[in-house]
């Protein structure tokens, strides 16, 4: 699979990352199975896919310490992101998150490890000076963050410079263009893009905004309304899936899935470093690898950033993709 170096580190990812978060079989996801879980893992090293995302939060560590059992034995040769979140930014609490996320990982170092959403209770020079130490003593090779907008991006980098920012990023979320990715691409911050299909409006599987269950329908795309939207917007479901049915029939004239077609122009994008596929089977394994080898024409390209411009202009500059109020800023 091809490849991109991270940031200024010497991580070099491949450009389909296994998304962790849904085989933690949370409320959100619903139930995995262990073994499906297990085997896709081990099916996605086999196939190149060697890049793994997780946080402390999935699932209250039951995703890190199930990607850690996959992993037995190919340690080695996998890549590991993982995440702190907010509430264990102070420089004591981060050590001792990384600590834990190290047991549950069941390795002595995290390849990735990101600040998962801002803090704004702890100033990013403190919790920066700890990441660094963490990368000094070996047990962290690369450091990186999740959800920072452009002013505290600003504000980071008058301390460190991450070698990545993970947020949502995809044909039908395309509000980093506006500020989040140029402040990165200046910074040779490289973009790791969750929700690549926007959970599951890609893949063509929903006809309309009534067949998109409620904890799917959470984000800006949908009426406030919906009973777990807390953006308090009034969405944009005609032309969300007015939009899906531009891309689809896209899709149908190249003869590629239109899920294919979406991770193609997504990766293609400048400043992309991977795109977080959430993968709970080795079936989805090998099919989301077959989207690293497609490579789309300049028209196709062009056709697609055409067809979902308006909807851009439409959700805005705003890079949260749940909340109208930005917890990005």
């Amino acid at each position: 699979m091809q490849t991109r170096k991270l940031g200024t580190s010497d991580l070099e990812v491949p450009v389909i990352c296994f998304g962790c978060w849904a085989i933690a079989g949370d409320s959100l996801w619903g139930p995995q199975d262990e073994q499906d879980a297990i085997g896709a893992i081990r099916l996605a090293m086999d196939l190149g896919m060697n890049f793994f995302d997780t946080a402390e939060g999935y699932g209250a560590g039951d995703s890190e310490a199930l990607l850690g059992r996959g992993l037995k034995g190919m340690r080695d040769r996998a890549i590991i992101a993982t995440k702190a979140s907010p509430s264990h930014h102070e420089p004591a609490k981060l050590r001792e998150a990384c600590e834990e996320s190290l047991r549950q990982l069941g390795t002595d170092y995290i390849d990735l490890y990101q600040l998962h959403w801002p803090s704004r209770e702890v100033p990013f020079a403190d919790t920066w000076g700890a990441m660094e130490e963490l990368v000094a003593e070996g047990k962290v090779r690369a450091a990186g963050v999740s959800n920072f907008g452009p002013l505290d991006l600003a504000d980071l980098l008058e301390a460190g410079v991450p070698v990545s920012n993970q947020v949502s990023y995809s044909l039908l979320f395309r509000a980093i263009e506006f500020e989040v990715l140029p402040t990165c691409r200046e910074s040779d911050i490289s973009i790791l893009c969750y929700s690549p299909l926007m959970q599951g409006l890609l893949t063509g599987k929903f006809d309309s905004p009534d067949d998109v269950p409620d904890g799917r329908a959470r984000s800006r795309h949908f009426h406030t309304d919906r009973p777990l939207a807390r953006h308090g917007e009034e969405g944009a479901e005609e032309l969300t899936f007015d939009t899906i049915a531009a891309i689809r029939e896209i899709a149908r004239e190249i003869g590629e899935p239109m899920h294919r077609v979406a991770l193609a122009w997504l990766i293609a994008q400048p400043g992309v470093g991977s795109a977080i596929v959430g993968i709970r089977n080795p079936e989805q394994a090998r099919d989301n690898v077959a989207a690293a080898e497609l490579t789309l024409p300049d028209d196709i390209l062009a056709r697609l950033t055409e067809v979902t411009e308006s909807l851009k202009q439409r959700l805005g500059a705003n890079p949260d993709l749940w909340q109208g109020d930005s917890r990005m800023r």
